[in-house]
């Protein structure tokens, strides 16, 4: 899908695209988004989920559509509006919804982080509101959404069983993850693996805080050995987090690896011009284990 809208690496800025279901406005990264095409039949698949319409093969490729209605427990559609095929965490899901409004350009810090009263850890689906002139957009937690639906697509805790009986390691990482849920499953999970020195952030805005703080006090080596970051989070995103660390003189040698449901073709070409160590998929939690190994030996064989 063609946006005609250059994001420049690092600005912290994002492109949601506005979408109805009846009179309700919702979003979603641009950047999750393949194309946007008008609804077509679909083949439905026999004893799946409820909220799965069914398959459709265009281009040859077969897609899975889901009824977000459905999803959201608002009823459920049955034919006319559009398909927003999506792709990410490797998967190209197409979302049902009614209607398309726009696209609009928006600064990280100008989205809301939901509280409480919105969302729960385990059953929140909204990422964060933002306000265009006097309506609110939800913006949807898509990838939870298809987890929810289809759990083996989310993260893959169990790659980190093998790893359980490594020897223990204090090198401070710094992770920067805005999902209580997915902090916590990818926090025990290198916890098992023998990372037990962690510091959680919400977003890039705290780890960029907390990694200037020891930059400016002296003690950036000792309090942070390696950052791992998202890439979408309300305040300040990870490509931009990324950049700060990479443009800055002191804390460049730092290993920074993305770690999100975006990493695509596209985003991981942003990824590398802002200097990102490593970039990977966010199910592949066995591969992070093994690229932080890599990094950190790459990084002490340097020191010594």
């Amino acid at each position: 899908m063609e946006t005609n809208i250059l994001l420049e690496n690092g600005t912290n800025e994002l492109e949601i695209l506005e979408f109805k279901l009846d009179q309700d406005s919702y979003g979603i990264n641009v950047a999750k988004i393949k194309e946007i095409i008008t609804y077509q039949p679909v083949t439905p698949v026999p004893n799946s989920h409820p909220s799965i319409e069914g398959i459709f093969m265009p281009r040859d490729t077969m897609i899975t559509a889901i009824n977000l209605k459905n999803c959201l427990q608002r009823g459920s559609q049955e034919g006319g509006g559009l398909f927003i095929i999506t792709n990410f965490n490797k998967l190209d899901i197409a979302f049902h919804v009614d209607s398309v409004v726009g696209i609009h350009r928006v600064s990280w810090g100008d989205i809301i982080k939901p509280d409480a009263t919105v969302n729960t850890v385990e059953s929140g689906v909204s990422t964060g509101i933002v306000k265009f002139d006097n309506r609110l957009v939800i913006i949807l937690d898509f990838e939870k959404i298809v987890t929810d639906i289809s759990p083996e697509t989310g993260l893959k805790v169990t790659e980190v069983a093998d790893l359980e009986q490594r020897r223990r390691s204090d090198v401070p990482i710094v992770m920067a993850e805005d999902s209580a849920l997915l902090n916590k499953l990818i926090s025990d999970s290198l916890k098992k693996s023998g990372y037990t020195n962690l510091v959680n952030c919400v977003n890039g805005k705290e780890a960029w805080d907390f990694v200037s703080k020891c930059r400016d006090e002296g003690t950036l080596d000792q309090k942070v050995g390696l950052v791992i970051t998202d890439i979408e989070m309300p305040i300040m995103d990870g490509h931009h987090l990324t950049k700060l660390i990479k443009t800055d003189d002191t804390t460049k040698h730092v290993p920074v690896i993305i770690f999100s449901s975006l990493v695509n073709d596209e985003m991981r070409r942003k990824g590398e011009q802002l200097g990102a160590d490593a970039q990977l998929s966010k199910p592949e939690i066995g591969n992070l284990v093994k690229e932080i190994d890599n990094l950190l030996d790459t990084k002490a064989s340097q020191a010594g």
